[in-house]
């Protein structure tokens, strides 16, 4: 899980400077706001990267894509960007414990399979016998 989701975080990373580059351009807006805004959304996607795996990570995930999602109240591109890194979140997290799991049952069959298995000495040597 925690490889899929850093990348979408890493994604929303580059959107969020891009989004920065766009909204410059907005002449409410000053340029000292938009990167100090766009500075903290941008620390806190590489931060997240870290927190995926903890306690309280994949929340603190969601809440950062629903920022997004509210972000395009300032850079209207941002809702659609939004909604399309949130269905990316949820991708990555849904499909990622899905990945583990498989991971964990697969490494549970070859400790229970042992050296005697395909693949392991024992079958090597029970092969060349037979």
């Amino acid at each position: 899980m925690r490889t899929l989701c850093s990348s979408t975080l890493i994604g929303e990373f580059f959107i969020i400077g891009f989004a920065g580059l766009v909204a410059m351009k907005d002449p409410d807006l000053s340029t000292q706001t938009v990167w100090t805004v766009c500075g903290i959304a941008m620390l806190l996607s590489l931060v997240l990267c870290g927190l995926v795996t903890r306690p309280g990570g994949v929340a603190l995930g969601w809440v950062f894509q629903v920022a997004l999602i509210l972000a395009g109240f300032v850079v209207p591109l941002m809702f659609f960007l939004g909604v399309m890194f949130a269905g990316l979140w949820w991708a990555s997290v849904h499909y990622g414990r899905e990945i583990d799991a498989a991971k964990a049952r697969f490494a549970a069959q070859g400790e229970a399979g042992g050296a005697g298995g395909p693949g392991g000495a024992g079958g090597a040597a029970a092969d060349a016998s037979g």
